[in-house]
């Protein structure tokens, strides 16, 4: 039964990873495509429906309508719009970083409409990942990318409204992100009318974001936390700001200036505390 067990976690934990892996790739493919963010984001989004949409009547998974799933559809559109949008407009890592404050964002929300007293601890953090923003844009002044990073900003409070979502009752996060994922592609889709350049490099980029960057990735993700603790998880997940940046790197030598690189590490490390230590606080109770 042990064996079993932890066969299961090895697995959890593989797909976890594979998932982060996948998610870390977006911003050193998305520079292989000249179309506009919106048409990239449209075209990647219906290939990603349309693989989901196989995996889910395969599993026979039913589809969910109501409006805490609609909630989270539009959550899914606004940050991986955004999301694409700013990887045009600023660096790919300052991009990637930025809409990793997701969890910040979410104490943020949860005490503006809920009135869910912060502790300490997400006082702490919140003012720990602002100064790590704050060195994004210090350089963001300089370099002319302040508006690009301000849109990486907002696709992390979308992000954070999608995890806020599907943890209530009637919320369901395969059914959010596949009306997303379709109402996306049908939305902006048509803006590739407007593209001239169509290589088969260009496509292969695109068909692999939709694919796997997109598709296989929420998949192995959602499978994955089935069977690896919440801690494990996080942990994992703190790979893609770390993976991407480096691809980026190696592939279109973008680097981050000193500043910037200062604030990565504050807001990946704030974060990545954060989420053990609330782990250990719900695992106590």
């Amino acid at each position: 039964m042990t064996d079993m067990k932890q066969n299961r976690t090895g697995y959890g934990t593989l797909l976890v990873l594979c998932a982060s892996i996948l998610f870390a790739t977006g911003g050193a493919v998305l520079k292989l495509i000249p179309w506009s963010a919106l048409a990239i984001n449209g075209v990647r989004n219906l290939i990603a429906a349309a693989v989901l949409a196989v995996y889910l009547a395969y599993t026979k998974h039913q589809i969910r309508f109501n409006r805490t799933v609609l909630t989270g559809a539009v959550s899914f559109i606004g940050v991986t719009s955004l999301f694409v949008i700013a990887n045009k407009m600023t660096t790919a890592a300052n991009a990637i970083i930025l809409q990793y404050t997701c969890p910040v964002w979410i104490i943020i929300i949860m005490a503006l409409l809920f009135r869910e007293r912060p502790k300490r601890r997400d006082v702490l953090t919140v003012l720990a990942v602002f100064a790590g923003i704050l060195c994004f844009f210090y350089d963001s002044l300089q370099t002319g990318h302040i508006a690009g990073d301000l849109i990486a900003v907002l696709s992390g409070i979308f992000y954070a409204g999608v995890f806020m979502l599907n943890t209530f009752e009637d919320g369901d996060a395969f059914s959010s992100i596949l009306i997303g994922e379709a109402v996306s592609g049908i939305l902006f889709t048509p803006l590739l009318l407007r593209e001239t350049v169509f290589t088969p490099v260009i496509w292969t980029a695109v068909i692999f974001l939709g694919v796997f960057q997109v598709a296989a990735a929420y998949i192995c993700l959602a499978i994955g936390t089935r069977y690896t603790s919440a801690i494990a998880a996080s942990i994992i997940g703190s790979i893609e700001p770390i993976l991407s940046p480096v691809l980026v790197a190696v592939i279109w030598h973008e680097i981050l200036p000193p500043v910037s690189l200062i604030g990565a590490a504050i807001v990946i490390i704030a974060v990545a505390v954060y989420n053990i230590l609330k782990h250990n606080d719900d695992k106590r109770k």
